[in-house]
């Protein structure tokens, strides 16, 4: 008797590189355009602040919605398959937004305060009677809270944790995952430098492009959060 196979003989639709890398690029676009819009209250005030020290207190309360936007863009990007017959990165990016947005804030606004008030320190430590060796450690400190930050939006936004046990899990990980931690450094050096020399905006519009590599980074930070902690 001759055997039929009923395995498939061609490649599906939406399976070949063009349709993946279409698809990836429209999700990218989607989450961008969605990450500006959520954003645009407090960026665009934000760019046509001069970029003196007596603005950093404003420039703080400016930047307080990237946070729940970023974890809404982290919340997308994980969760939307690269399939053109199943593509709503809108859809999720909105339901991201609704479900996280207050865990997002509790982590997000303190670590905004902080930064604040080591940057208003470091830019009048003359006028406080800060000693010029204390720039390196609160420099330190900084980055330790921006990484801290960074490992806790990507929890906030893909898990369903306590704020206190996300903070615990997110300064564990920075000695735990040690690529994450790195990983991390390098994008926040990667962010700092293009707001140095270009804007701000630039870097608004490439932030799906670093959410995207955020996400990547932290897989190994996510993975053992699955295995151990779910």
């Amino acid at each position: 008797m001759t055997r039929i196979s009923t395995a498939p003989t061609g490649r599906q639709f939406g399976d070949g590189p063009l349709s993946r890398i279409t698809s990836r690029v429209y999700i990218l676009l989607v989450v961008e355009a969605l990450l500006l819009l959520t954003t645009l209250p407090g960026l665009l005030p934000l760019l046509l602040l001069g970029r003196d020290p007596s603005n950093l207190p404003l420039a703080a309360l400016l930047l307080v919605p990237v946070g729940p936007a970023v974890s809404a863009a982290l919340y997308a990007l994980r969760h939307q398959r690269p399939d053109l017959t199943d593509l709503r990165p809108a859809a999720l990016f909105w339901r991201g937004y609704r479900i996280n947005v207050a865990g997002a804030l509790r982590v997000w606004v303190p670590m905004v305060l902080w930064l604040s008030v080591l940057a208003v320190n470091l830019a009048y430590r003359d006028a406080v009677g800060l000693a010029g060796w204390w720039v390196v450690p609160l420099v330190l400190i900084a980055v330790g809270v921006t990484l801290c930050a960074a490992n806790a939006l990507v929890i906030t936004a893909l898990f369903d944790f306590r704020t206190r046990d996300v903070l615990r899990l997110a300064v564990h990980f920075l000695v735990r995952a040690p690529g994450v931690t790195v990983g991390n450094a390098l994008l926040l050096g990667a962010a700092a430098g293009i707001t140095a020399v270009f804007s701000e905006a630039v870097l608004a519009l490439v932030a799906s492009i670093a959410v995207l590599a955020l996400l990547r980074v932290g897989d190994p930070m996510i993975h053992l959060i699955r295995k151990e902690f779910t």
